[in-house]
C-alpha cells in the first residue's frame, strides 16, 4: 500500500553488493552487483578484494536501485544496513555508505543481523511470516536452526555448524571433484545425472550418541573428508571418478541431514512452518526433500526463489521494513559493524 513506508536496505556482508527497496511487502528494486569472478581463481571470498569490490560498487548499486524503483533518495522513509555477521572490511564498507546516505537525507538508519534478513526476505515472497516458525538458514558461512517467536525481537538459536557450513562443503568438494567456484550450483547440475545411493558417505552428527548433545547441530567435515579420501582412492586404482554420482551422494547427505534435523525442530517444538533460506537453499534437492518430508507431517514449507536466496540488498530492506512496522527504535549513528554478530541481536 503506497502509506506503507519505503525501506531500503544495504548488504554487503561478503562477496554481493546488494542494494533493495521494498514498500511493505512488496519489491520494488533488488540491484546486485557481485565479486564472484575475481574470487573464483582463489577458490574462495578473499576478504581483501571483496572489500575493494564493495566500495567500487556501492554507489553505482545505489543508484541503479533508485532508478529501478522510480524513487529518490529524498523519497525514503528508512535505510536498513547489514552490520553483522560477515567478513569485518566488508561490512564496514556497507555500514559506513548507510550512516552517509542517512545524515545526507536525514533519515533514520537500521542496523540489522545478516541471518535474521534471510529469513525476513521470504515475506517478500509469501507474506507476513506466522510465528513462531521454525528457520533453517544454509549457505557458504552458516548454517543454523533458529526458532522465531517474533522475527523483531525473539530469535532463538537451537543449533549450529560445528565446523563447515553446508555451502563451504560443496565449495570444498567442488574443488576436489574439478568443478569451478562457487560450488553449490555446480554440484547441484552435476548431481542431476547421478545416482545418489551409489556412495553411503556418512551423515554427520546423527548417531545416538550425537543426539544427546548435538540433537540440532550440524557438522559437514567429515562428510568432506570422506568424499575426498573416496576420490582419492579412485585415482590412486587409476580409476575414473564418476563426477555425477560422487556430487548426488554427497548432496544427498547433506540435504538429508539438514532437512532431517529441521523437521525434527517443527515437530519436537509443535510448530508448524518451516522457513529455509541462505544460499544452499537455491539447491533443487533440498527444497523437493524438503517439500516431500515435511508434507507427511503436516508441516508447511516456505522457501523464496532462488534470486532471494543468495545475499542481496532486498532481504535487508525486508527486515527493515519488518522492524519499522513493529515499532522497534532506529540505531544511533554511532553503530558497529560487527562480524561475529550473534544470532540472537536481529537489530543494533
Amino acid at each position: 500500500m503506497a502509506d506503507e513506508p519505503l525501506i531500503l536496505g544495504i548488504e554487503t556482508s561478503c562477496d554481493e553488493t546488494g542494494v533493495g527497496i521494498v514498500r511493505g511487502h512488496t519489491l520494488l528494486a533488488d540491484a546486485l552487483a557481485s565479486s564472484v569472478e575475481e574470487h573464483a581463481r582463489f577458490g574462495g571470498v578473499v576478504p581483501e578484494v571483496a572489500s575493494r569490490a564493495h566500495l567500487e560498487a556501492i554507489v553505482p548499486t545505489m543508484d541503479r536501485a533508485l532508478r529501478e524503483a522510480g524513487v529518490t533518495i529524498a523519497d525514503i522513509d528508512a535505510i536498513a544496513v547489514t552490520s553483522g555477521p560477515g567478513l569485518a572490511g566488508a561490512l564496514l564498507v556497507g555500514v559506513a555508505a548507510a550512516k552517509g546516505y542517512a545524515v545526507a537525507a536525514e533519515k533514520p538508519v537500521y542496523g540489522v543481523n545478516h541471518l535474521a534478513a534471510h529469513v525476513a526476505v521470504d515475506t517478500l515472497e509469501h507474506g507476513p511470516l506466522p510465528e513462531p516458525a521454525i528457520a533453517l538458514l544454509v549457505s557458504g558461512g552458516h548454517s543454523s536452526l533458529l526458532r522465531v517467536d517474533d522475527l523483531a525481537r525473539d530469535v532463538v538459536p537451537l543449533g549450529a555448524t560445528i565446523d563447515d557450513a553446508a555451502g563451504e562443503a560443496f565449495d570444498k568438494v567442488a574443488r576436489l571433484l574439478g568443478l569451478p567456484f562457487p560450488g553449490g550450483p555446480y554440484i547441484d547440475r552435476e548431481a542431476r545425472a547421478g545416482d545418489p545411493a551409489s556412495i553411503a558417505f556418512p551423515r554427520g552428527l546423527t548417531a545416538a550418541k550425537d543426539l544427546v548433545g548435538h540433537r540440532y547441530d550440524f557438522s559437514f567435515s567429515g562428510l568432506k573428508t570422506a568424499v575426498a579420501r573416496w576420490v582419492e582412492a579412485r585415482q590412486r586404482a587409476g580409476e575414473p571418478v564418476p563426477v555425477a554420482d560422487v556430487a548426488a551422494s554427497f548432496q544427498e547427505a547433506v540435504c538429508d541431514v539438514l532437512v532431517g534435523k529441521a523437521i525434527d525442530a517443527c515437530r519436537s517444538s509443535g510448530i508448524d512452518t518451516l522457513v529455509i533460506g541462505g544460499g544452499v537453499a537455491a539447491n533443487s534437492r533440498l527444497r523437493a526433500m524438503a517439500e516431500q518430508r515435511a508434507g507427511r507431517h503436516g508441516i508447511r514449507v516456505r522457501t523464496p526463489r532462488p534470486k532471494l536466496c543468495t545475499d542481496n540488498g532486498a532481504m535487508v530492506a525486508a527486515l527493515g521494513s519488518h522492524l519499522v512496522a513493529a515499532g522497534v527504535a532506529p540505531s544511533r549513528l554511532d553503530l558497529p559493524a560487527d562480524s561475529a554478530m550473534p544470532l540472537t541481536v536481529v537489530s543494533v
